[in-house]
């Protein structure tokens, strides 16, 4: 067994092998949410729904992983915190097979709610986590390690998505997640030290936490930026065919071009965030937002749109490890209710980018969901300016 903490319980050893096991269950997470990105278009063909609808799969996850987010600390009590991330963990997999059997729309939206239950479960608990698995000196590098998961769906899940889908149907690459996803319910028994609840979590704490300015301040620039991000990234598909012209093979290129960069923004933010992370607070919604107007302007030439997806790609990584760590700096004394705070803000966000940017899709052009998504680039930059104001005071 795994040990998290010193014999006198004062600080944590490093339990890499636990966080590895975070790592692999952030990939299967963030997989199983966003691979409707790259099957939205058969999927709707399939269920005989318009893409829009379809797009809100990933709407429906989002409101249960805010719902989950809220509870799940409060909930959990008293249980050991290892337990509850295997949970989440069998949760995600049952949803994994409704998805891939699922008969008609309506069974996919419950497939999808069970996926955000885990979703929100597990990103709530998920930087307090970490933070007792490894020493404070070594937080960042650890997040960064942890969503190294989300670089490597981001670079695998999405291409190779799409290229299977178009081989085999959408269903086979949901049915090709299930043994990843039990594989790592097994490892997290076996890896994860025992993290018995050190205090319980009640909504009065999450509100003490809202009521610190600096800390509601940053929770709303994060929602813009994930916002802005979302509202693009849920809709690529559509624009990549429509506005870039490509085919099933190009999209997976330019898909796997997005996703590797990923792995060049988690290796950055692993080694060169440290210290005072406030300069970095407004970079996320300045580079994404400004890839998202590139492509507005010159999506039409697939040499431009691989140079934006990179760039999007490399910082969708960093963006998660640099608001994380500003959590973990700015809210280490209750930091389950921040994570709780920080994943309903983040899921709220991609609700409802999913959900506005489907009307605009719908009701005008993909040109007006992407146009969408700049604006709430822009509000996010304004609202956090240096930064220094979304720090806690000294």
């Amino acid at each position: 067994m795994v040990v998290a903490t010193t014999s006198n319980g004062s600080e944590p050893v490093a339990a890499w092998g636990a966080v590895l096991s975070m790592a692999l269950c952030v990939a299967m997470l963030i997989a199983s949410e966003f691979m409707p990105v790259s099957l939205l278009t058969p999927m709707a063909e399939g269920l005989r729904a318009t893409t829009g609808q379809t797009g809100q799969a990933i709407s429906i996850s989002c409101l249960f992983a805010v719902a989950a987010s809220m509870i799940v600390t409060t909930a959990a009590g008293t249980l050991n915190r290892k337990w509850v991330l295997v949970a989440m963990t069998a949760v995600m997999l049952l949803s994994l097979v409704l998805v891939a059997a699922v008969p008609n729309f309506a069974v996919l939206m419950i497939g999808r709610a069970l996926l955000g239950i885990c979703i929100g479960g597990f990103w709530a608990l998920a930087t307090a986590v970490i933070m007792r698995l490894v020493p404070e000196r070594d937080v960042p590098r650890a997040l960064a390690l942890m969503y190294g998961g989300q670089a490597i769906a981001a670079a695998f899940a999405a291409p190779i998505g799409s290229y299977l889908g178009g081989m085999f149907g959408w269903r086979a690459v949901f049915w090709a997640l299930t043994p990843i996803v039990a594989g790592n319910l097994v490892w997290h028994m076996i890896a994860l030290p025992s993290l018995p609840a050190r205090q319980r979590q009640d909504f009065r704490t999450m509100l003490g936490l809202l009521k610190r300015p600096y800390f509601l301040r940053g929770l709303i620039a994060a929602m813009l930026s994930w916002g802005s991000a979302f509202t693009m990234f849920t809709y690529l598909r559509p624009f990549l065919e429509q506005v870039t012209d490509v085919d099933v093979t190009m999209l997976s290129i330019l898909l796997l071009i997005l996703g590797c960069a990923g792995f060049a923004g988690t290796w950055a933010s692993g080694r060169f965030l440290r210290g005072n992370v406030a300069p970095l607070l407004r970079l996320p919604a300045l580079l994404m937002g400004g890839c998202t107007l590139g492509l507005l302007l010159l999506g039409g030439s697939v040499v431009a749109a691989g140079l934006f997806l990179a760039l999007w790609g490399m910082m969708n990584t960093a963006m998660s490890v640099i608001w994380m760590t500003w959590m973990s700096q700015n809210a280490a004394d209750a930091p389950e209710a921040a994570g709780s705070l920080m994943v309903a803000a983040i899921q709220v966000s991609i609700l409802l980018g999913a959900v506005v940017g489907g009307l605009l899709l719908d009701g005008l052009t993909v040109i007006a969901t992407f146009i969408g998504s700049v604006v709430l680039a822009g509000f996010a930059i304004a609202l956090i300016g240096s930064g220094r104001h979304l720090l806690k005071p000294e």
